[in-house]
């Protein structure tokens, strides 16, 4: 059955849905969250001239409005490198690659960052109810590949056409909940959030990855929409500002993981953010015409949004607008808002509204999950970025007199019980959005370590390839070295359980951040002692180069993985072997009671006494063979049920002496 549409028909609340990972490439340089947020608290503008990889903007440009043929501006907004792609990563084939539209790329590799953001290891997703929703409007890749009709084969049918866009993402992972690719054009990716939910309330998903990419690959949009005057000649989205005179094109790509709020809290998952409603409708013949936007159906949308998540418009603090800068589009979104969100509301408190794309322009298929993902931050973090270009309001709406601000700079949020929040994204041809969003409950307090918590910290990465687990190891060295680095509790807890684990392993151990830095920055050096880490490398390709597993295999090498046991016999003994893992570890010492009672009849010592006796107590008698064997065995067998009981079960074991018999 395929997702229920998502309706203003129903003002039910429903119960929250938790943002629990973020994925995104946007312009700027922002390939991850905290990039994206730092680009946001900075003011960053972030055009720039359109380069030369993309199109010969010389051949295209003239300053002169809608001259056909021509853009109106050299810029836009765009991310680096979307010609690099580890397609061996996902398993996809060199000739698949070459053939694979770089937006459904990106949504791959922001797909696989959202789920580590979130710490749900893809391999265990396998073979679940997750859904995929993907918003995708632009299709100029497969005018780059061959204008030659021979050239055309299924690769290139399949690569270059959006439908494929989620069902492959769900192929790769293996996941088995609805897929489907969204596009309504500007409001696309926003629109897939709104199925995304609806998926997860309905309950056809347990879990939903939603988002949408663009990028801009040939001219011919851009003078399309450059002769219909959309396009800011100066390249800059002047929301709300009397200069406004078009957007900006840019590109950019994003994806979260939703999950119901419950779920969320029970699994001990990050929050972002909570969805609390969402809303899709479309202008029908309100505007006039099919491209026009419509301030009534607008007002409309925002109503059956706050309705549906049983909060009062007043209570809204923040507005992410669409936003685009242009004059009719600002004016009907902005008196959109005052008719539906500032009646009955206090002028000493003004609910906010601003646009992301006087930062990173118009993303266009993205803009939605753009906008999502700057509010998902902003109620995390509580401030509001400034929106940027405005110098005088535009006058199409009574700023004086209205509870309605543009933030010029960053403002802390104001003070409420609950901080809320909502995003529009506006179809050009007629289909609009909304998101509610609430800030994520205060997460229950942790308890103090334990008396018995480990003074020593593993911290285990992986990757595919060398270079990746390099990169890997730069990221977390860049952790531990910030200004206000996580605790090693923090820092190695979900890197050893929230993280898929890849074939090539790196392991350190360490007491201190210090400790932790040392050996990250000796890993990259070349420098680790090998005594101080374990380095664990893929079996080598031919060319002796680790080849990757994809994905959608991970489970099946983890199943080829073998695991050996090798028991020692007499001499591996050491005073105090066992004794803080009797303290901790309860099925280890489970098992060492079990031995002791089945000892007990044949020996007159006591078992645990000897593992937890100094060498000069009275009675310490490790050196004696008759005492030493039997511990040994039963050390052994104690530590071979623990690793068991952690999950690592023995394919072959080996043992020489007392390690025979254990």
């Amino acid at each position: 059955m395929p997702p229920q549409p998502p309706s203003t028909a129903d003002p039910r609340p429903r119960d929250p849905i938790a943002i629990v990972g973020i994925g995104c490439r946007f312009p700027g340089g922002v390939n991850d969250v905290a990039a994206f947020w730092r680009l946001l608290r900075n003011q960053v503008d972030a055009i720039g001239d359109i380069p030369a990889n993309r199109f010969d903007i010389d051949a295209f440009h003239d300053p002169r409005p809608a001259t056909p043929g021509k853009i109106v501006t050299r810029q836009g907004g765009f991310l680096d490198d979307v010609e690099r792609f580890d397609a061996r990563f996902f398993g996809v084939s060199p000739r698949e690659a070459e053939r694979l539209d770089p937006q459904q790329r990106l949504l791959l590799e922001t797909t696989w960052e959202a789920l580590e953001d979130a710490g749900q290891p893809a391999d265990r997703l396998a073979g679940s109810q997750t859904g995929v929703f993907v918003g995708l409007c632009a299709t100029e890749y497969a005018a780059r590949l061959s204008p030659d009709p021979a050239d055309a084969d299924f690769y290139s049918l399949m690569g270059s056409s959006s439908y494929s866009a989620a069902g492959r993402i769900s192929f790769i992972l293996d996941l088995h909940g609805p897929s489907l690719t969204v596009n309504t054009h500007f409001s696309s990716s926003l629109v897939a959030v709104a199925y995304a939910c609806h998926s997860l309330w309905n309950g056809e998903s347990t879990l939903a990855l939603a988002g949408g990419a663009s990028l801009i690959l040939q001219p011919h949009t851009s003078i399309a929409y450059s002769r219909a005057q959309m396009l800011a000649p100066d390249g800059r989205s002047k929301f709300a500002d009397a200069r406004a005179n078009g957007y900006v094109r840019s590109e950019g790509a994003g994806m979260v993981v939703l999950k119901p709020l419950a779920a969320a809290v029970a699994a001990g998952d990050p929050v972002y953010a909570v969805i609390r409603a969402t809303a899709v409708n479309h202008n029908g013949r309100s505007s006039g015409f099919l491209s026009a936007p419509s301030a009534t159906a607008q007002a409309n949308l925002l109503r059956h949004a706050y309705r549906a998540a049983g909060i009062p418009p007043t209570a809204v603090h923040y507005v992410e607008a669409h936003g685009t800068g242009t004059p009719a589009g600002d004016a009907a979104e902005l008196q959109a808002l005052v008719t539906a969100l500032t009646p009955g509301r206090p002028a000493a408190d003004p609910c906010y509204v601003g646009s992301v794309k006087t930062n990173i322009g118009h993303t266009e298929a993205a803009a939605g999950i753009a906008g999502l993902i700057k509010v998902a931050l902003m109620l995390k973090h509580r401030h509001i970025p400034a929106s940027l270009h405005l110098q005088t309001p535009t006058p199409a709406i009574a700023w004086d007199d209205l509870p309605l601000a543009v933030p010029t700079r960053l403002t802390p949020w104001p003070a409420a019980e609950t901080a809320v929040a909502g995003v529009t994204s506006l179809g050009i041809a007629g289909t609009n959005a909304h998101v509610v969003l609430a800030a994520a409950p205060d997460p229950a307090p942790a308890p103090p370590p334990a008396p018995e918590a480990p003074r020593t910290f593993l911290l285990p990465l992986s990757a595919y390839t060398p270079q990746a687990l390099r990169d890997q190891a730069r990221a977390y060295l860049a952790l531990l070295q910030a200004e206000r680095p996580p605790a090693l509790r923090d820092l190695c807890h979900p890197a050893a359980c929230r993280r898929t684990h890849l074939p090539r392993r790196l392991g350190l151990v360490a007491d201190t951040a210090a400790g932790l830095v040392e050996q990250l920055e000796a890993f990259l050096l070349g420098e680790l002692e090998t005594s101080d880490a374990i380095l664990v490398a893929d079996h080598p390709a031919g060319d002796g180069t680790a080849q990757p597993t994809p994905p959608a295999d991970l489970r099946q090498h983890a199943s080829r993985t073998r695991v050996a046991f090798i028991f020692s016999g007499q001499g591996s003994q050491w005073l105090g072997m066992g004794r803080e893992l009797m303290q901790r570890e309860p099925v280890f010492r489970q098992t060492i009671a079990a031995c002791e009672a089945a000892m007990r009849p044949f020996v007159d010592w006591s078992l645990q006494a000897q593992l937890q006796a100094a060498a000069e107590a009275p009675g310490a008698r490790l050196n004696d063979i008759d005492v030493i064997q039997p511990t040994l065995l039963s050390v052994q067998i104690a530590l071979a049920a623990l690793w068991q009981s952690w999950g690592v079960r023995p394919a072959a074991v080996i043992g020489h002496s007392m390690g025979e018999v254990a």
